[in-house]
């Protein structure tokens, strides 16, 4: 997977604008950030999951996901390792992360997609 595909990816959903966070580039539902490229290098993404989301998906795939290293990760901040990530479940983890921030009128738009 690409920072170009990914960035695709998460433009792709409703209502996401892109912005700047830390240097990074960021992705946001609203005025919230729900992923990030280039965390902790270009070789890594980042999506704010829940922290049960987050366990499962590290669970399932330790190859793809693991916590953002420091307190970042008890919130539910995840890494995503670029080289190592599918299409599908990285839409699935960027929707997952979408629906965690999105103001209701945006959460109805994917419905009716």
């Amino acid at each position: 997977m690409s920072k170009a595909r990914f960035r695709k990816a998460a433009l792709a959903l409703p209502g996401v604008i892109e912005g700047a966070h830390h240097g990074h580039a960021d992705f946001r539902a609203g005025k919230r950030v729900f992923a990030t490229l280039g965390y902790p290098d270009d070789t890594w993404g980042m999506v704010k999951l829940t922290p049960d989301q987050q366990a499962v998906l590290v669970d399932a795939e330790p190859e793809m996901f693991r916590p953002v290293p420091g307190a970042w990760s008890k919130s539910g901040s995840t890494n995503v390792k670029l080289a190592k990530i599918d299409p599908v479940t990285l839409r699935s983890a960027l929707v997952m992360a979408w629906r965690n921030v999105a103001p209701k009128s945006l959460l109805a738009s994917l419905e009716t997609r």
